[in-house]
């Protein structure tokens, strides 16, 4: 069995507020939500629509659309944010994953289906694998299916940083060579606050990644995301939207965190929506061709949209 990292840091600090009325989750259609669980639990799969409580999956399944989460359940980083449960010592990866994973889009009848994943640091490869396999089984079911990842860094497992470098690049070309109609990988949060929030990953890696897609594969549009209300001040958004599109990230999804529970990070502040859309208008001023910003927007919200 894996053993679970404890998440005990922020256990004793309570929320600084109540959600303001403006957090008000889209609730769907039961029958919608009910198909999707049994289907999912019943082939021992995983989205991260159920394992992180978005507040959007009712909507999502509705419009046809779902996001997957490869490599089991347990992730081997320990992010102050994320509901996703930690361990040093995952569970073997299911060799039925894939194809289980393609069958399901096949009988819910899904038109774009977004693929992530936990980070599998203890792999060889970090993880590209699942990405890759996935994705082909997708496709011999349903050829001309939309498939988005959102991958983690494929960072490590090297001795020296110009030797990280190069795994990193070469995991993330298995990935690309796939041919995604997106690649997303998120910042999640400014530079200041990395260390705090993104336990295992920093602000330099994730923008060498989404540098080195558009160097391997420039006709795939690059994405990424972050979470508001971790105590960021509004100039240091717009530095991180600068530094984005400094490597031609070309798309960008801005949501409000959520505190899933006391053991994880607080809020510091709701970003009220009229911020967002402020937000919004600036991201597009600075060269984002798809911009989606908004107190409950997720990566993966409105993802079939061009």
């Amino acid at each position: 069995m894996p053993t679970k990292m404890r998440q005990n840091r922020f256990t004793q600090i309570k929320p600084k507020e109540r959600l303001p009325e403006w957090i008000k989750p889209s609730i769907g259609k039961a029958s919608q939500i009910e198909q999707v669980q049994t289907l999912v639990k019943g082939n021992n799969l995983h989205t991260i629509c159920e394992e992180g409580r978005c507040p959007n999956r009712g909507e999502c399944y509705a419009a046809g659309t779902a996001t997957f989460l490869l490599g089991g359940s347990i992730c081997t980083r320990s992010c102050s944010f994320c509901q996703v449960d930690k361990g040093r010592t995952p569970e073997a990866v299911s060799q039925m994953e894939a194809p289980r994973i393609a069958n399901a889009v096949k009988v819910l009848g899904l038109q774009y289906v977004v693929l992530t994943s936990v980070a599998r640091d203890d792999l060889p490869d970090h993880g590209a694998s699942l990405f890759t396999t996935t994705i082909s089984e997708i496709r011999k079911l349903i050829p001309d299916i939309a498939i988005e990842v959102l991958t983690p860094d494929f960072w490590g497992g090297a001795r020296d940083q110009q030797q990280a470098e190069i795994l990193q690049r070469s995991r993330l070309k298995r990935v690309l060579d796939a041919n995604p109609v997106c690649f997303n990988h998120n910042l999640e949060t400014i530079k200041r606050l990395q260390t705090q929030v993104r336990r295992g990953a920093t602000y330099k890696h994730s923008l060498t990644l989404l540098a080195s897609a558009r160097d391997i594969a420039p006709a795939i549009p690059t994405k990424s995301g972050l979470m508001l209300g971790l105590g960021e001040k509004r100039e240091e958004i717009i530095e991180t939207l600068k530094d984005l599109r400094a490597v031609d990230c070309q798309q960008l999804t801005l949501g409000q965190y959520l505190r899933p529970s006391l053991a994880h990070i607080p809020v510091q502040h709701y970003w009220h929506p009229k911020e967002f859309k402020k937000f919004a208008e600036i991201a597009k001023e600075l060269g984002f061709k798809k911009v989606n910003s908004g107190p409950l927007v997720r990566s993966s919200y409105h993802a079939e949209k061009n």
